[in-house]
């Protein structure tokens, strides 16, 4: 495993553009380390070490978690990557691993990555939103918070409108712009298969102008 960890790591270290780098830390408010690498080089260095994950059939979440201790941002997205492609292997019971993830070097950028993943697990056991997300939508950390009103964000008609509606309602006097924002991203998504149940929403209930801007630009 170290052979294998070090020689992807490596790999990715050998590729590092500092003058990127510093553009990119620049992009995200100086918050994380950069290698400066755009993302179809780093897939290029990367894959060929994430495809014999794969044959593993299981995640490997001592990889992921060596990965996003790391300090540069391109590991984050290397182990999301992975896990996106590990998802079918996903159980509800590895739900607390991503909000563990969620709130670890939390940003938009690795927060929604891990919305979808959370979403794919609650479609095969839906009853992970009795046992675990119900009670993300009030969680003190605003990113978890996030994730309640998002992970939905593909499902189409098989949306939990009322699931959907309490996420926002709690969230919606909340100042924070990655609220707002999710909120109506979350509702924009949704007017696409539903515009006629996300017009009623948007006029019965006070939301942010953001929420509203977002959410209406189908309707």
């Amino acid at each position: 495993m170290d052979a294998f960890f070090d020689s992807l790591t490596t790999a990715l270290y050998a590729h590092r553009d500092p003058g990127k780098a510093a553009g990119m830390k620049a992009y995200m408010r100086h918050q994380f380390a950069f290698l400066g690498m755009q993302k179809s080089e780093r897939l290029q260095i990367s894959d060929p070490f994430i495809k014999i994950k794969w044959r593993e059939e299981h995640i490997d979440w001592s990889f992921v978690q060596r990965l996003w201790d790391l300090p540069e941002r391109e590991f984050q997205y290397t182990a999301l990557h992975y896990l996106g492609k590990m998802q079918k292997y996903l159980h509800k019971t590895d739900i607390p691993r991503l909000k563990s993830f969620i709130c670890a070097k939390s940003w938009w950028d690795t927060v929604d990555s891990i919305a979808p993943l959370v979403g794919s697990v609650n479609l095969r056991f839906p009853e992970s939103k009795k046992e675990y997300l119900w009670d993300w939508i009030r969680d003190p950390d605003f990113w978890v918070r996030r994730v309640s009103i998002l992970f939905q964000l593909k499902y189409k008609s098989e949306t939990d409108t009322e699931f959907l509606s309490t996420a926002i309602l709690n969230n919606c006097t909340n100042k924070e712009f990655f609220l707002n924002k999710a909120i109506g991203w979350a509702l924009r998504e949704y007017s696409k298969n539903n515009p006629e149940w996300v017009r009623i929403f948007i006029k019965k209930h006070t939301l942010h102008p953001l929420s509203v801007r977002e959410g209406s630009k189908y309707i």
